[in-house]
């Protein structure tokens, strides 16, 4: 399955339009949503190939995102890799309880446009 349709759910506004322009650029389909609350509404609505999601964020956390998305007796999003993104490192202890509801954690610093596209095109490519 090719990844094609990306929700970023990103509050800091430089960061989601420099993923906006690059992902678009290479060919994805992307929604940009930059509260918590609009990022889950999105999510629940539209099936996404990959969700990019921050940890802190206005109305609702990506922690409590996930939680709702992944964390009932139904994963409403089974057709979805999520990639967590922070600012800061988490403890081990949930840095792994993130990790077990997605596939992927990344620290906003190190997170260039190309680093991104790297690691989309990785987890499209886990798939076949």
């Amino acid at each position: 399955m090719a990844i094609k349709t990306i929700l970023c759910i990103e509050d800091d506004r430089f960061i989601g339009e420099m993923y906006v322009r690059s992902l678009k650029k290479a060919g994805y389909e992307v929604d940009w949503m930059v509260d918590g609350n609009d990022g889950l509404i999105a999510a629940r609505n539209k099936s996404y190939d990959v969700i990019l999601l921050d940890v802190m964020l206005p109305e609702r956390r990506g922690t409590e995102i996930l939680e709702a998305l992944r964390g009932g007796k139904k994963d409403l999003i089974p057709n979805s890799k999520v990639v967590i993104l922070t600012n800061f490192d988490q403890n081990d202890e949930s840095r792994l309880a993130l990790q077990h509801n997605a596939q992927a954690y990344l620290i906003k610093a190190e997170i260039t446009p190309k680093k991104l596209l790297s690691l989309i095109k990785q987890l499209d490519s886990d798939d076949s």
